[in-house]
């Protein structure tokens, strides 16, 4: 599917052919497609959680105000982000970089993020908005739907995926086959009152 398809036929679809099974070779697709979504300094701080498991789902639904999509849609993602991977040998982002350019991208990765820590979190979240991005374009281009989800209790969420230290839930994505089509789009608001040149 071309990319502007894609950007357009991609909606937030609710509802999931439940007996649908995504193939290991798309699920591969899909992964890696996301490992190509973009990260500040290249540090790769976007964790995935695929959650297969029936009952795992199951207690996922249970803390997401009981959306049906958790549990029926072929496979769910759980967006999570690490606010301290600038910290972790900051070097291996640039592994193939000469050993100079390595070693002064690691130092400024260093300098950029220590004890800021509203712009770990800040980076961690657009982070995992933009590799949900390329999940759910990918997907579409595969011939599935998918759905951005928020609505759960986070802490919750936390516990059931086995949350580590210094990590953050962002959002799920459910992917799978729709048996509705999404809701007709609810409108925008005007061009010019969206997008400005120059400023304000």
């Amino acid at each position: 599917m071309e990319v502007f398809e894609a950007i357009e036929k991609r909606r937030a679809v609710k509802h999931y052919d439940p007996g649908h099974v995504i193939s290991d070779e798309d699920c591969g697709r899909l992964l890696d497609a996301l490992r190509l979504a973009p990260t500040a300094w290249n540090i790769q701080n976007t964790r995935i959680v695929v959650v297969k498991d029936p009952a795992q789902r199951q207690k996922l639904r249970e803390v997401a105000f009981d959306q049906a999509q958790v549990t029926d849609a072929s496979l769910l993602f759980v967006f999570c982000a690490d606010t301290k991977s600038w910290e972790n040998n900051p070097g291996r982002y640039w592994q193939t970089a000469p050993e100079p350019m390595r070693e002064q991208l690691a130092q400024m990765i260093r300098q950029y993020y220590d004890g800021r820590e509203w712009v770990q979190r800040d980076e961690a979240l657009r982070s995992c908005g933009m590799a949900a991005q390329t999940l759910m374009l990918a997907a579409k281009s595969l011939g599935y739907d998918s759905c951005p989800m928020d609505g759960f209790d986070y802490d919750k969420v936390g516990e059931i995926v086995g949350l580590p230290e210094n990590h953050l839930v962002a959002m799920f994505v459910a992917v799978g086959k729709g048996t509705k089509e999404a809701h007709p789009r609810g409108g925008f608001i005007p061009q010019q009152d969206a997008v400005k040149i120059d400023r304000f």
